[in-house]
């Protein structure tokens, strides 16, 4: 067993990581070592780096990657660390160090890279789908930034609920083919300022109306998805991509009894959030939820954050440690 790892590591505020080798991490009481097999680039890891969120300035240099894909003991499991939010290493690198209470081991059969991509984002859309927007069976759905990991794993995740209808809300080709490519029935431009031309396009595509809006934007689309849904309709939002305010008119709320939901992972339980990620893996073995993803080397990292931080991915990246 060699004393150090291979690793990227956050050197300063704003950077990407770099490539180095690494003393090998000693577990403590309840924690195991973990061999990584995928580690995602997410935007909160990129969050973190910058030193701007909301957990503060982390302590640098660190290795970032919230959370991860390994083996322990003969398993396969899916980890979160506390990289960027807290003290602590992530999962970027051969080896990391992990909570045995916080594994979730995954069914057979499952991709750690496809379960790596999918990962807290796939968990999101599927507990705000289910648990906070209460979809049910032959209910219409549009889905707000549909070309991202979130939104494409809700257009799949909302058909598996029974979802008759899903509405795609994108705002730019790119996003629009990925949507189509996760089956959306219809996919509406999201991206101009002209909240009543985009709601009537949702209302249109939707036939209608909608009755459950999964929103992780904000912004415009957020105010114009809102005149899309039936009387009683129900909006969760779980994100601000486009804008941290929104044109929201109480006239519109009123009028048809809205429900403005708000949604985060933090909220979930250990059980909920390990029940939620088998879901997940179980579904992505059987061939039924997948999102645009690519697979980079980890000495390649910086590179690959580099193009992830100014959108030039395809997909998720994930990165790949050395075998």
């Amino acid at each position: 067993m060699t004393s150090t790892v291979r690793a990227v590591e956050i050197r300063s505020a704003g950077s990407a990581p770099e490539p180095a080798d690494r003393p090998r991490p000693v577990p403590r009481a309840g924690e195991v070592l973990v061999d990584v097999l995928a580690a995602p680039i997410t935007p909160l890891d990129v969050l973190c780096a910058s030193g701007t969120s909301y957990f503060g300035m982390p302590q640098m240099p660190y290795v970032p990657g919230v959370q991860g894909v390994g083996r322990v003991e003969g398993a396969t499991v899916w980890f979160p660390t506390t990289a960027g939010m807290g003290p602590g290493d992530g999962s970027m690198a051969t080896t990391a160090v992990a909570a045995r209470a916080d594994l979730v081991v995954l069914p057979d059969g499952a991709d750690p890279v496809l379960v790596a991509a999918l990962g807290l984002s796939a968990v999101a859309a599927h507990m705000a789908l289910t648990w906070r927007g209460e979809l049910q069976p032959g209910e219409r759905v549009i889905v707000l930034g549909a070309g991202g990991v979130v939104g494409q794993a809700a257009i799949q995740l909302a058909r598996v609920a029974g979802a008759a209808h899903v509405v795609a809300g994108v705002r730019s080709p790119a996003a629009a083919e990925r949507a189509l490519r996760a089956g959306a029935d219809a996919v509406v431009e999201t991206g101009s300022d002209d909240v009543a031309g985009i709601a009537a396009r949702l209302r249109a595509a939707a036939g209608g109306s909608a009755d459950l809006v999964l929103d992780p934007v904000f912004g415009v689309p957020a105010a114009a998805a809102l005149r899309a849904l039936r009387p009683g309709g129900r909006l969760v939002n779980l994100g601000s991509s486009a804008a941290e305010t929104s044109p929201i008119d109480s006239s519109t709320l009123r009028s048809r009894s809205l429900r403005v939901l708000g949604y985060t992972n933090n909220e979930l339980t250990a059980e909920q959030r390990s029940s939620a990620l088998v879901v997940v893996a179980r579904l992505a073995a059987r061939g039924e939820l997948t999102v645009a993803h690519e697979t980079a080397a980890l000495d390649d990292a910086t590179a690959a954050w580099r193009r992830h931080r100014a959108g030039a991915a395809e997909g998720r990246i994930v990165l790949v440690p050395p075998s």
